[in-house]
């Protein structure tokens, strides 16, 4: 059984944050991540946030999460031992649930045991199924001008339509390079919008994208249902984020593993759920660093939280709450 004072469910910004606050307060952490692909940054920023996580004495899991749920009451067949950290909490004390932890099942079958755990699932974009553009998403298909834009400054590029949102997004792509070329796919433009993109010389490009061309590894050109082929440099699809996370036999968002655990967040600030030892940084934080710095309040708010129940177990029981404990013991065994 792995034993963790805290489980963080998702590495990316958000949760490799918390991961590292937690590790340098020396305490026991566990981040689990699925593997999905996060938006690269010019930095090198998950690669080189994962090396120090780890270099604090965090673990870095592969896995998908398919269950939360309390490890408190415990049936003896849920898993193959009770870890000697799963505590039952004081008679009468609202601490009890909290106090017991959490297990976390992997769709591999593993069972980890957390005090507390975290939802850093965050965002994950959306990404259009026309064919190729899975391949080369944060390469060439990017959607984050603010972290991809400066490095494809002043090329050709293009903006993908499709909704009205997208626009307005191409406008603001226009910041980066006085060569645009707008495709409407399947959008059918207003005049409004054409006027709105004629006059900051963004140029319209008919015609549904049915896929790109790749050569050597670089973007060539997008291709069109009218068999014509345009090149830009890269491509930038407005964002559409959805949580990520899973639950259940597949994925699932964050929300849904929320939901199934009887979780709502009750503070936006700290991340803290109607559910005592559940922390949640799900919103769609569109910046790395806003992402970063939510994980970093909800584990500075975690970590309190822990040094409460370390108190709460230092203090000595009751004749009440030690009957209370002998009972429980009984019952998990």
């Amino acid at each position: 059984m792995n034993e963790y004072d805290v489980i963080v469910i998702g590495g990316g910004p958000a949760g490799l944050s918390a991961a590292l606050i937690l590790a340098r307060a020396l305490r026991r952490v566990a981040v689990i991540d699925d593997g999905a692909p996060h938006d690269p940054h010019p930095t090198g920023f998950p690669a080189t946030a994962r090396s120090e996580v780890t270099a604090y004495g965090a673990h870095l899991v592969p896995g998908t999460v398919t269950s939360v749920v309390p490890a408190f009451p415990v049936p003896a067949s849920a898993v193959p031992s009770v870890p000697p950290m799963v505590r039952p909490g004081r008679a009468g004390d609202a601490a009890s649930a909290r106090d017991a932890g959490f297990l976390v099942r992997l769709r591999s079958g593993e069972v980890f045991f957390a005090r507390r755990v975290l939802v850093a699932t965050g965002p994950q974009a959306v990404i259009p199924e026309i064919p190729g553009f899975a391949d080369r998403w944060g390469r060439d298909v990017l959607h984050c001008p603010y972290r991809q834009g400066f490095e494809v400054r002043d090329r050709p590029l293009g903006v993908l339509g499709g909704s009205p949102e997208a626009v307005q997004y191409a406008l603001l792509i226009r910041q980066w390079s006085a060569d645009i070329a707008y495709f409407a796919h399947t959008q059918s433009l207003t005049g409004t919008d054409r006027q709105r993109l004629t006059a900051r010389s963004v140029r319209i490009v008919e015609g549904t994208v049915t896929g790109l061309v790749v050569v050597d590894d670089r973007l060539a050109g997008i291709t069109l249902d009218r068999a014509s082929v345009v090149a830009p440099h890269a491509l930038f699809v407005a964002p559409g984020p959805a949580p990520a996370g899973h639950v259940g036999p597949g994925p699932a968002p964050a929300d849904q593993l929320l939901t199934a655990l009887g979780a709502a967040v009750t503070d936006t600030l700290t991340g803290r759920t109607s559910v005592p030892g559940v922390w949640a940084v799900v919103a769609a934080h569109a910046q790395m660093i806003t992402a970063a710095g939510a994980g970093s309040i909800a584990a500075v708010d975690l970590h309190a939280d822990l040094v409460e129940e370390d108190v709460r177990a230092a203090l000595p029981f009751s004749a009440a709450q030690e009957r209370q404990v002998a009972k429980s013991r009984a019952t998990i065994h």
